[in-house]
């Protein structure tokens, strides 16, 4: 604390850490000041010397010391140890007569007597100075061992103990008190106790020669540590399981030949092995072997050590007689195998047994504390066996998991239970009551549950099936289960209270605060009963001492043959040896844990044993520590002589009593209020310690008054528990006088109660840990984790009023009466009542209500802390902070307390009938107008109307009826006055709206504000458990408009019964939210006005079909409107746009029970739910695909049908059928021109044609392909050459189908009404542009709510999209290029209207000319439509630019600089000459856009339509390119001059050529070849274009170096050169780039140079097929 003020007469050494040392307890006794240079942290005392810890880290020693060499017999004042210089020493520790510290790193220094190996040294008997010893962690096989950092140690007489930081205990020296179950002694290299790995040691302690470990219970997240499931000894399984018929009994009596110790021979008491000790207890009590583990999954491997309790039907002297030839006396004694013979003891002996339990005198108090014994009440509910098993389970870990199933409890439980013994009985069977006499000596009972916290489901239940369980051992069934599965066991129906925390108060906890469930587990020698196991026996493995599993031990200490432990509560229990008194209490010895006696009132905190005495200190009247001292008088002169040496054994212990007397009970030792505020005791050998601390500006005693506060609360609490809560709810009746709600709320409470008394005793812990070590401010709990306070007391108080409300507390009377009896002293006394005569209703709140005091204790306290610092430190502002939060919340509870008697009083008094339904446990009332203060306007007469506020709703109750409306969903607003003299409020509610009268403008405010205040807090969730009364405590008294809240709607019409969840807006649901029926249909999206609109998603289920429909798409008042896709139960999916939830507009529709794989599809328009207009339908499973005109689902109108086997028809339908003139080809050409009356069906007038030109004219009929009757002429054209008749047989395809305007009107019109236009071209400008960027940004928000991530470069994109290029305007070239990159990122993401139409264009185009569609004559047709699609795209372009000039115009070239601005197509015009402007065409601006996209299918008809004529070039190209290039150059007429001499080598050395030989092939020409071959990858004819240029300008360079001059070709001469490389280039379907081009090139270029170059490689295309090889 460097901010404290140090007052000036402080100068004797410091104020921190004060020792003072004594002997005996003599009033002459005064204790002496040791000073040092520092503030003394820890002391140590061994018999006769003692280690000091000072601050800073150095070790002093003093006494004497055997072991230094140079050594005066006694030194007067301490003497450094300077081998630890250099070291920060954080713990020290004294055994008998060595010493060990512990390093800020974890090391570990011994130093001492090591005649037995305990100070982990070989080879020395006296180790004189503090040596390094290493715990070497050799867990893993292969990894070289590890050093353990060490936390703590503890030393014995011949042994030494160390807690790792790991939580696992180490142990080294002589003795089975070292745990490892070895005989070789010493042990000289430290050793884990493998015994205890697993489990979380919190702290050891060392007595002469036996050792105790502290333990937290399993908790379910220690559970998943691996365990140990083999004997690390002999290498068996500790588990074993056997299957019998329906079960499967696991037994964890494994016996470790090796770990047994000198008990193998089997004789005398002393001789039993470890997994089969006896515990004496007196003889009239009724034989248990229970083999529970006491925490309910405490994974004991522990060789099956558990207790066994032997009666009068045993062997006389408590030996067990568990020879081998008598297996049945080993399996029901603790099983040293629980599969040699049955486990199971026949159903006569359980009932002998149940009976002589229920007649049994009643056992010493010890065994009470041990057994729950009750009237041998059973119940077998489902949940009470489940958690027997969960109880008798300890965590095998999940190797045994699986076998739970196999467990099948219910079989085994009624062949355990006599038919008689099992009863239910009601709601709180089984509470398994407390019995045993209420003296001031009787043990006091702590609830057997609140050691659970292992199993996370430790609650009443588990106490009743742990009565049971002692009651009703089952011998083999040690049932060994995994915590999860113990978990789900724990679950079913509550039926009892939680009257234990369910793992920690709030998860996280658990680290933080100390845990009280624990465990203490001893082992070592026996003979004094300082192990505690009820007997005398050695114990060579630890072993849990069942009788201290639920007293919350937070501290344990052991004397030299006694031990003691401290309790969460205050209270000491003692052990072993009681020569001088040193237990506390006057049984002598004691071989199970009792507790000490001390007056009433009296509270412990810290304990410490010697050789015969206890120290203890503790709590009084005030809160300054006082000390109490039990055991031995010393006195002086003779203490010295009798204390043994390191070599000696114990002798002439009864003189050495008589010589001093010693206490009979424990004694206050005169001068400890002189010593000041003492943190720590410490005793030794004969000697005692106290610590001190000076009271500097009172910050000491603040830190002992918070501490010693809560410890007093925590045993009241505790005391309320037992005594008061516990029983009530064990009332038998309970279940009459309370409704089962009720008992539901009580059990609630109970549990809240539970878990704030846990919250308060591990802060308790906490506190006094932070007493004895730290005490500073910034480690207190209270400060960092406030927040788990807070909650704690919030839930609680709500859980106490909410009790309250429903009456809880007056139906609680009768039970109450006859627990208490009339004069309820007790419950006077606890709940601190001042009343004169209060009701046992008023006492119960009082008492219930009485924790909530306690925040404005801690406010208190932490304000008087932070008094004690500067106000501008740190400290003070935590403080004030903390304590701010604590007043608030006393004032807070004080309040809720209110509310609730508030409303309690109101339902007092309302009428009946309704009470019923509105009570409701969270409800508070808030206002309410029986004082007539507001009625309803336009009521009538003699009608009632009551408005009532409460926390969660307006109430409106008439005579016999009552509405209530939710606050969530409910808006007030004052009415203006406006002279009418009425002072109205209107209430609006999703389904009515209502207005209020108030009597006055006070009233009307009043109201206003309550119900807006009620609101707003229903609103922001606080509703259910807070309720200010009109507080007006400055909040804000709107709330908002706009809120999410939850609604189910109960009027008639479209939403009957429907609950919707979402935004709300003024009443009517507005933004996200989901809308439910009851009938299943879910629609989750936006709202607007309380209709779906927007974005959503709709899922209707098909009862028929048993699936659901779903849509998901755009909404609009209520109906789908707008783009989107519905998947019908019955598989078909329909994917486009929709008007009043019809489909409407352009949409695809794919049937069939696998849409992978759809038999059907249908693209195309539709109107009003009908396809309607173009529409492509292809019908896989026939394998035919039509593309023509619909009305109503028919096929009517013009249209085309190809199918797979290559028929093409075209021509007229009508009524879905092929009907009127139509025109048919086959696959081989054979026309048929005429009329049809069916699909494929002929009938009427036609022209028939063969593939060589025959015709047949005349009427036909019949079935195409399957034979037809022709009446009519056969012409043989051919065979006169008459010319005209010729070309009219030509058939013109293309005249009898849908022109491409007409196609996918439906997808345009779409494109224009996105940019608000009803009509192409008629709208404006600016208004497209808004709904551009509209789009743009909601598409993008709804892409950002929804989980799939857009890629970078799509969000790039979409973000330069948001820049809007400049679109009014003369049209420059920059505008012109600003445009088109526009265009082609427009066109790059379907967010935007062209992206959507691009895409939806692409889609359909690839619908129609994929698959069947692929059909060569079908081919005119692709062209044409992708040139409709130009044109229609670049009428939208130009609606968007109005400044672009229309198809065929002009941009003008900028006049100026003419050299900087040239045009990229002409590289190589020189640049003098003047530049004409650009054309604008809708190709060049839009084809590199939409071609790579449909170029696939395009491509693909291509090459099918000039099949014939490419297979014919291919052949000529592969015979020609045999050739080597000379004779190919030559073959072709290239004049000689052209041929190439040397071309340069690949890696020339410089300069360097090589000749071009006669068999040199594809050299010459070779960068022109590889320039034209690249034309396959290119998409648009301009492009292509590009690329024959540069073949020609790549051929004019190599010429030019070749003759070394300028030199201008003539078509003669380039004509062969150019052929050669196009022969060379070897391009696969160069007939079909050269129709692309011709049919797609931009008619600007037709003319120019471009158009020349094309013309000369289609030229060559021609001459090569045609070519004859002379």
């Amino acid at each position: 604390m460097e901010t404290q003020r140090k007052s000036s007469g402080d100068d004797d050494g410091g104020e921190r850490g004060l020792l003072h040392t004594w002997k005996g307890y003599s009033c002459s006794v005064t204790p002496e000041r040791l000073l040092l240079p520092g503030p003394i942290l820890q002391v140590a005392l061994g018999t006769r010397h003692g280690v000091l810890l000072v601050e800073g880290g150095q070790v002093y020693s003093f006494g004497e010391m055997p072991w230094k060499q140079s050594q005066a017999p006694e030194p007067a004042k301490p003497t450094l140890e300077s081998a630890l210089s250099g070291q920060r020493v954080v713990a020290v520790a004294a055994g008998s007569f060595h010493s060990g510290a512990v390093t800020e790193d974890g090391g570990v220094h011994m130093w001492g007597d090591n005649g037995s190996g305990q100070c982990g040294l070989s080879g020395l008997s006296a180790v004189p100075n503090p040596t390094p010893v290493a715990l070497l962690d050799s867990g893993a096989a292969a990894s070289p061992p590890q050093t353990a950092p060490v936390l703590e140690l503890a030393c014995g007489e011949q042994h030494t103990l160390a807690l790792s930081a790991q939580r696992e205990v180490w142990a080294w020296g002589s003795g089975g008190q070292l745990g490892l179950g070895v005989h070789a002694f010493p042990v000289w290299k430290p050793q884990k106790v493998e015994h205890l790995a697993g489990r979380h040691v919190l702290q050891v302690a060392c007595g002469a020669s036996h050792s105790l470990a502290l333990v937290r219970c399993l908790s379910p997240q220690d559970v998943h540590r691996p365990l140990v499931d083999k004997c690390r000894q002999c290498n068996q399984l500790l588990f074993t399981m056997t299957d019998k018929e329906d079960h499967v009994i696991i037994s964890d009596g494994h016996y470790c030949p090796l770990g047994a110790g000198p008990a193998e021979g089997g004789h005398g008491p002393e001789a039993l092995a470890p997994s089969t000790q006896a515990l004496k207890t007196s003889p009239s009590e009724p034989v248990l072997s229970f083999h529970a583990a006491a925490s309910s999954n405490a994974p004991a491997p522990t060789g099956g050590a558990e207790p066994t309790q032997d009666s009068e039907n045993e062997a006389s002297d408590g030996a067990l007689p568990a020879s081998d030839s008598d297996p049945s006396a080993q399996s029901r004694c603790g099983g040293v195998s629980g599969v040699k013979g049955s486990p199971y003891p026949d159903e006569q002996a359980v009932k002998d047994y149940l009976k002589r339990l229920s007649e049994s005198a009643q056992a010493d108090q010890t065994a009470k504390a041990t057994l729950l014994t009750s009237e041998g009440r059973l119940t077998t509910s489902t949940a009470t066996l489940n958690s027997l098993v969960a109880s008798c389970a300890s965590a095998v870990g999940e190797r045994v998991a699986s076998t739970y199933e196999a467990l099948s409890l219910k079989k085994m439980m009624s062949f355990y239970l006599p038919s008689g013994a099992a009863r239910a009985d009601g709601p709180v069977a089984g509470l398994a009551g407390i019995a045993g006499d209420n003296g001031a000596e009787r043990v006091r009972q702590e609830d057997s549950t609140q050691a659970k916290k292992s199993s996370s489901t430790g609650d009443i239940r588990e106490e009743e099936a742990e009565g049971l369980r002692r009651r009703l051992s089952l011998p083999g069934l040690l049932s060994q289960v995994s915590p999860r599965l113990l978990r789900k066991a724990g679950r079913p129906r509550m039926r009892a209270v939680a009257l234990t925390p369910l793992g920690g108060v709030v998860p996280g906890t658990q680290e933080v605060f100390p845990s009280l469930q624990t465990e203490v587990w001893s082992w070592g020698h026996g003979e004094h009963g300082q192990l505690g196991h009820g007997d005398g026996l050695a114990r060579l493995q630890p072993l849990c001492i069942k009788s201290l599993n639920n007293k919350e031990v937070v501290r344990v200490a052991a004397g030299a043959h006694h031990s003691l432990a401290l309790t969460a509560q205050s209270q000491v229990f003692s052990w072993g040896s009681n020569s001088s008194g040193q237990l506390g209490h006057t049984e002598s010895p004691s071989t199970v844990p009792r507790l000490a006696k001390l007056s009433e009132g009296i509270r412990v905190w810290d304990i410490s044993a010697g050789d015969r005495h206890t120290l203890l200190l503790a709590d009084g009247d005030c809160f300054l520590p006082i000390i109490y001292y039990s055991g031995q008088q010393v006195k002086e002169g003779v203490d010295e002589s009798h204390a043994k040496g390191p070599g000696e054994q114990e002798e002439g212990t009864e003189e050495e009593e008589r010589v001093g007397g010693y206490t009979q009970q424990p004694v206050l030792l005169p001068f400890c209020m002189d010593l000041g505020y003492v943190s720590n005791v410490v005793a030794g050998g004969q000697r005692c310690v106290a610590l001190s601390d000076r009271n500097v500006m009172g910050f000491i005693a603040s830190l002992h008054e918070l501490a010693s506060a809560e410890r007093k609360f925590y045993c009241k609490l505790c005391t309320i528990k037992t005594q008061i809560i516990r029983p009530l709810l064990e009332l038998e009746s309970l279940s009459s006088a309370l409704s089962p709600a009720a008992i539901g709320l009580l059990q609630t409470l109970a549990g809240r109660f539970s878990l704030l008394c846990h919250l308060t005793g591990q802060h308790a812990a906490s506190l006094t840990a932070h007493l004895r070590r730290v005490r500073d401010v910034k480690s207190l709990l209270i400060l960092d984790h406030a927040g788990i306070f807070l909650d704690s007391y919030h839930e609680y108080c709500s859980t106490v009023g909410n009790f309250q409300v429903m009456g809880g507390f007056q139906t609680l009377t009768k039970p109450s009466l006859d627990f208490f009896g009339k004069s309820p002293e007790l419950l006077k006394r606890l709940s601190e009542c001042s009343e004169e005569n209060p009701s046992m209703a008023d006492l119960l709140v009082a008492l219930f209500f009485l924790p909530t005091r306690h925040p404005h204790e801690y406010g208190r306290l932490l304000l008087k802390l932070a008094t004690c610092f500067e106000v501008c430190s740190d400290e003070y502002q935590m403080l004030q902070d903390s304590c701010s939060k604590f007043e608030a919340l006393a004032l807070e509870l004080k309040r809720k307390r209110k509310d609730a008697e508030y409303t309690f009083h109101f339902w007092k008094s309302f009428p009946g009938k309704m009470t019923d339904s509105l009570r409701k446990p969270h409800r508070r009332l808030i206002c309410e107008s029986s004082n007539k203060a507001l009625t309803l306007q336009n009521a009538g007469r003699f009608s009632v109307n009551w408005f009532i506020v409460f926390n969660d709703a307006l109430v409106h109750a008439q005579f016999s009826t009552h509405h209530v409306f939710p606050l969530a969903t409910l808006w007030v607003e004052p009415i203006p006055e406006e002279n009418t003299g009425l002072y109205g409020l209107k209430v609006i509610t999703p389904e009515e709206t209502f207005n209020l009268l108030a009597s006055s403008a006070m009233e009307k405010a009043k109201w206003l504000r309550s119900i807006n205040q009620a609101v707003e807090q229903a609103l922001s969730g606080a509703g259910q458990d807070t309720a200010s009364v009109g507080s007006g405590s400055g909040q804000k008294l709107e709330p908002p408009i706009s809120r999410t809240a939850s609604y189910t709607f109960y009027k008639d019409g479209r939403l009957k019964d429907a609950t919707y969840e979402g935004r709300w807006l003024a009443g009517k649901p507005n933004g996200r939210g989901v809308l439910k029926w009851p009938d299943g249909r879910i629609y989750t999206g936006t709202f607007k006005n309380g209709l779906e609109d927007g974005f959503g998603e709709f899922v209707a289920p098909n009862k028929t079909l048993n699936k659901a429909d779903h849509y998901q798409g755009h909404w609009k008042d209520g109906k789908m409107h707008g783009v989107g896709t519905y998947r019908y139960a019955s598989g078909e999916v329909y994917d486009g746009f929709f008007q009043d939830s019809m489909r409407h507009g352009h949409g695809v529709l794919r049937s069939g029970k696998l849409n992978t794989s759809s038999p059907s599809v249908f693209i195309g328009q539709w109107l009003q739910d009908k396809k309607t207009g173009y529409g492509v339908f292809d019908d896989i499973t026939k394998g035919e695909k039509y593309m023509g005109m619909w009305q109503d689902h028919l096929r009517q109108g013009t249209g085309v049908v190809v199918t797979q086997f290559g028929l093409y028809y075209e021509g007229a339908f009508k009524d879905n059928k092929m009907m009127g003139t139509g025109i048919l080809l086959s696959e081989d050409d054979t026309t048929y021109e005429g009329e049809f009356s069916d699909d494929w069906t002929l009938n009427g007038k036609g022209v028939l044609t063969m593939a060589n030109g025959d015709y047949l004219e005349g009427s036909f009929n019949g079935e195409w392909g399957s034979g037809l009757k022709v009446a009519g002429s056969y012409f043989k054209p051919h065979l006169f050459l008459d010319t005209d008749k010729d070309k009219t047989r030509a058939v013109k395809l293309g005249r009898l189908c849908v022109r491409a305007e007409d196609k996918w009107k439906a997808v345009f019109e779409e494109c224009w009404r996105q940019l608000g236009c009803e009509e192409p071209g008629r709208g404006e400008n600016g208004t497209a542009w808004e709904n551009i960027a509209v789009a743009l940004t909601t598409s993008r928000r709804h892409i950002q709510d929804s989980p799939e991530t857009l890629s970078q470069s799509h969000s790039r994109t979409l973000e330069s999209l948001e820049v809007i290029p400049q679109h009014v305007g003369l049209i420059t070239m920059e505008r012109y290029h600003t445009i088109r990159l526009y265009l082609i990122k427009a066109c790059d993401t379907p967010l935007h209207p062209l992206g959507r139409l691009l895409e939806t264009l692409v889609a359909v185009y690839r619908m129609t000319y994929v698959g069947v569609g692929a059909n060569r004559r079908l081919l005119p047709q692709a062209v044409n439509e992708i040139k409709s699609y130009l044109n229609r795209i670049f009428q939208i372009v130009r609606f968007l630019f109005p400044d672009l000039p229309e198809e065929g115009g002009l941009i003008p070239e900028p006049t100026t600089n003419v050299q900087d601005k040239k045009d990229p197509g002409s590289d190589d015009a020189p640049p003098e000459s003047p530049k004409p402007g650009r054309v604008v065409s809708s190709s060049a601006l839009l084809l590199p856009v939409l071609l790579p996209r449909l170029y696939p299918p395009l491509f693909t008809l291509y090459a099918l339509e000039k099949e014939r004529e490419d297979d014919v070039y291919w052949e000529c190209v592969l015979r020609l390119n045999k050739q080597p290039d000379l004779a190919l150059l030559a073959f072709l007429g290239v004049q000689q001059k052209f041929w190439p001499v040397s071309i340069p080598v690949p890696m020339p050395a410089l300069g360097e050529k090589q000749q071009v030989l006669s068999s040199t092939k594809d050299v010459c020409f070779a960068s022109a070849v590889e320039t034209l071959q690249q034309i396959s990858t290119t998409f648009t004819p301009s492009d292509k274009l590009q690329l024959i240029q540069l073949t020609f300008e790549e051929i004019t360079q190599e010429v030019q170096a070749l003759l070394k001059q300028d030199f201008l070709w003539s078509m003669d001469d380039l004509f062969p050169v150019f052929l050669y490389v196009v022969l060379r280039a070897r391009i696969r379907n160069l007939g079909s780039e050269v129709s692309l081009i011709e049919d797609l090139m931009d008619p600007c270029v037709q003319h120019g140079e471009h158009g020349i170059m094309f013309t000369t490689l289609k030229a060559c295309y021609y001459q090569i097929q045609h070519e004859k090889i002379t």
